[in-house]
């Protein structure tokens, strides 16, 4: 008996709760702890590019078959990382067709054809020799054909980011009128194409060397 009276008189009592405040007109109640979200998606893995030398197979294929033997030896083939809305690009002078890496995005069958497309270009060119033709005009359908790409378009109709870009440079044809609109000034003399077909077998002629037209904004 004497033992639980000291118990009691000398036990260790609960302390009681702080006294309840209420809380200042007008302030915000405290945020909420952020909780992971649940189920997240992971992230899409990289597609793969196919093997550039066997891209660069196909093109020396494609041009042998065509009877552009000598171009098949020295065309060249790479990816252009930088490259945002066009899909692939053709220089002729360097034999060299660029692709844009986002085209393993659509499939093989879309690499491959874009592939055709700028390999067309430079296959119109060599034919051509030193005489001038149109990007995409009769000898480059013709060069589609043969690479196994009837009725090609112009333009690609893919969902890449597009850029558009003010034309500041305006010229303008001084026989038909043909106006043409650049982002950059033309560096070299460039004549009306339509006007040196009709009039000088497709060779540059300076009577119809654009001339360059001011407009508002300058």
């Amino acid at each position: 008996m004497q033992f639980n009276f000291l118990k009691r008189l000398f036990g260790l009592r609960p302390t009681p709760p702080p006294p309840f405040v209420p809380p200042k007109k007008g302030a915000k109640p405290p945020a909420k702890s952020a909780k992971p979200a649940k189920n997240t998606a992971p992230a899409a893995p990289p597609v793969a590019l196919p093997d550039i030398a066997q891209l660069l197979q196909e093109s020396r294929t494609l041009l042998a078959t065509a009877g552009a033997v000598a171009l098949a030896a020295r065309v060249q083939v790479r990816w252009n990382p930088r490259m945002r809305s066009t899909a692939g690009m053709a220089y002729p002078t360097k034999a060299l067709v660029t692709l844009n890496p986002r085209l393993a995005e659509f499939g093989e069958g879309e690499i491959s054809r874009t592939l055709r497309h700028e390999l067309a270009h430079l296959l119109a060119h060599e034919r051509a020799g030193r005489r001038g033709i149109a990007a995409h005009g009769a000898e480059w359908r013709k060069a589609c054909c043969d690479l196994g790409l009837p009725n090609e378009r112009r333009t690609h109709d893919l969902p890449l980011p597009r850029r558009e870009l003010k034309r500041r440079y305006h010229y303008c044809c001084p026989a038909c009128g043909t106006e043409v609109g650049r982002v950059r000034p033309l560096r070299r003399d460039s004549a009306c194409v339509q006007c040196c077909r009709t009039h000088s077998r497709g060779r540059y002629d300076a009577r119809f060397r654009f001339v360059r037209v001011k407009t508002k904004d300058e």
